[in-house]
């Protein structure tokens, strides 16, 4: 299909800025994926000239998954993709690494045990006032760079019009 192919030209094109996450989580809408799905998806992406990074734990290592963005973006002469093995539901106590946690919610219930097990202490849609404050504390560095964007995309409308207005 037409991702494919885009993604066959990135390579094709040697776009080293790209950075793609594939959630390698093994499972469908209808199960584990070796029902319908065999392929090496890395493979396939190395045969489009991309780098293929691979982060083993996704559900709790951060670390390693820092690493690999910085090493994707070290690799400039051609795009990445980054293979996230992660278990879908992580920390459900019954419904982690099932189809039952992959496009419907937990519900209620599990939603609570799942909440229980990850030593979360808050409730559903709660979200800790630490939350708030990080994010607070880097608005200012975020509105700084959108303003930096706004003058830069200003200067590139008024110098190429006609390609801006595409």
């Amino acid at each position: 299909g037409i991702s494919h192919e885009a993604c066959a030209y990135a390579g094709h094109l040697g776009l080293g800025k790209l950075i793609a996450f594939y959630d390698d989580n093994g499972i469908t809408i209808d199960g584990h994926t070796d029902l319908s799905f065999t392929e090496d998806v890395g493979k396939r992406f190395e045969a489009y000239g991309w780098q293929v990074l691979t982060v083993t734990d996704g559900n709790t290592d951060v670390a390693a998954i820092r690493k690999a963005i910085e090493e994707a973006k070290a690799c400039t002469d051609k795009p990445t993709l980054i293979k996230v093995k992660t278990i879908i539901g992580y920390g459900s106590p019954n419904k982690a690494d099932s189809h039952d946690a992959h496009g419907a919610p937990l519900g209620a219930e599990e939603g609570e045990a799942t909440r229980k097990q990850l030593g979360w202490k808050h409730g559903e849609f709660e979200v800790p006032q630490q939350v708030y404050d990080t994010f607070r504390k880097h608005a200012a560095a975020g509105a700084a760079k959108q303003a930096e964007w706004n003058k830069t995309w200003a200067a590139y409308q008024e110098k190429e019009p006609e390609l801006a207005a595409q």
